[in-house]
């Protein structure tokens, strides 16, 4: 795909990995439709992208809820006339352990709105996108490519139920999505990022981000923009579908 004058959806295009996607896709003369849940990230990244000279408009919007996203779809479809990539990238963390265990004592364990949230955002968000995107790419009859954001915790890492399950799930919607799309035209792909330098590692404690960097052969975070290339490799090339692309600089969970 050619991507000058084509418009791209990007959840969670505020801050982190999907303003540096945002930036990247203007770049190759990409319009876009910015959509986040925080309205001062969303502007920040807007007026970055509008240096680039294509159209922008940006969304507030919830990925986990159902009328919030049909209507931002609604509204881009009615602006652009078009949709030709989607990237779910939105995603959160709530992580904890499955039984914290201290003494031989159960003292702690992961609540079930840690797991709901996660699962809202990084799953269901990622199928409300990739279901609206989808009808919208078969009603304008042009194909397209959805890609979504994957994690090396699809494997499964330890204190991250909630997010493995999320991360594993969405790797398989993009493998079912492939084969039930082709005939429409719209290609699937997954990025699975390692460790990568973003707004999230505030959350971290200092010891995680340290063990993270230590079983790092490279012996550094990832840039966002590094993921980034990923999802323009992706969109570009035409027979890319169903698969998922680690950039993870060799780091294995």
């Amino acid at each position: 795909m050619q991507l000058q004058n084509k418009l791209a959806v990007i959840t969670g295009s505020g801050r982190g990995i999907g303003r540096a996607m945002a930036l990247a896709f203007a770049a190759k003369k990409c319009n876009l439709m910015l959509l986040d849940v925080n309205e001062q990230d969303l502007d920040r990244t807007r007026s970055q992208c509008q240096e680039f000279g294509v159209q922008v408009a940006a969304e507030q919007c919830n990925v986990a809820d159902e009328q919030s996203m049909t209507a931002a779809f609604d509204r881009t479809l009615s602006k652009f006339q078009r949709l030709d990539v989607m990237i779910n990238n939105a995603g959160i963390t709530r992580d904890a352990l499955l039984i914290k265990v201290k003494d031989g004592a159960v003292v702690d364990r992961m609540t079930i709105d840690q797991w709901r949230d996660v699962i809202d955002v990084n799953l269901t968000g990622v199928f409300l996108g990739g279901r609206e995107a989808a009808a919208r790419m078969i009603k304008t009859g042009n194909g397209g490519v959805i890609i979504n954001v994957s994690s090396i915790s699809r494997v499964g890492n330890a204190g991250q139920t909630n997010y493995s399950a999320a991360k594993a799930g969405v790797d398989a919607m993009t493998v079912v999505w492939a084969k039930e799309l082709a005939r429409y035209g719209i290609r699937t792909g997954a990025i699975a990022p390692g460790f990568t330098r973003t707004e999230i590692l505030d959350a971290m404690k200092p010891e995680m981000i340290e063990r993270a960097l230590a079983a790092a052969p490279l012996k550094r975070m990832a840039e966002p923009a590094e993921i980034a290339q990923a999802a323009i490799f992706i969109a570009e090339n035409d027979y890319f579908s169903g698969r998922v692309i680690e950039v993870d600089g060799a780091q294995r969970l």
